[in-house]
């Protein structure tokens, strides 16, 4: 009996589609893989919030920094910002803003109602450093270590139990390396 390979060929490509959808189904929607990692934070030259200042990567450099990417007009921003602004309180990490795709003058009003936990902050109108980073929305998360070296990212808000379990023991090992 001769096999007619034409016609198991939907089968196999049926087989193949739910193996894929199989393996899609155990994975974190949130963890996404980022060519970043272990590499060098993009160089860029773009401007602060509140000036025309140029703000390069040399600025992040000299100490370990949660980079945030936020907007807003992103009503997730809002959500983890009460975090951020604790973290800015208490100094646990330079907390970096990068606002993406947006009017300053807004960006610049929702931070004095909102209040502005960023020791630094980078405007990008135009998704110059964003593209580079990566980024699929708002509010994504970097930590950077002293070096300008992306050593995690998140997608999504930063909770306080992700602060604690994750991001925070990061910190740590590299400022006990550095």
């Amino acid at each position: 009996m001769k096999l007619n390979l034409k016609a198991l060929l939907p089968l196999i490509l049926f087989a193949g589609l739910i193996a894929a959808f199989a393996i899609g189904l155990t994975r974190d929607p949130r963890v996404l893989p980022s060519q970043l990692i272990n590499k060098p934070f993009p160089e860029f030259e773009l401007t602060g919030v509140y000036d025309n200042n140029p703000v390069t990567l040399d600025n992040l450099k000299g100490d370990v920094s949660l980079v945030n990417v936020f907007g807003s007009w992103c009503v997730a921003c809002l959500q983890e910002h009460p975090l951020l602004m604790d973290l800015a309180a208490t100094d646990q990490v330079r907390v970096v803003g990068i606002n993406w795709r947006d009017d300053r003058t807004k960006a610049q009003q929702w931070l004095e109602r909102h209040g502005d936990p960023y020791d630094l902050l980078i405007y990008d109108p135009h998704s110059e450093l964003v593209i580079d980073l990566g980024i699929t929305g708002a509010p994504e998360s970097f930590i950077v270590d002293q070096n300008g070296m992306v050593r995690y990212k998140h997608v999504g808000v930063v909770t306080p139990k992700l602060w604690k379990e994750t991001m925070l023991p990061i910190i740590r090992s590299l400022r006990s390396e550095g």
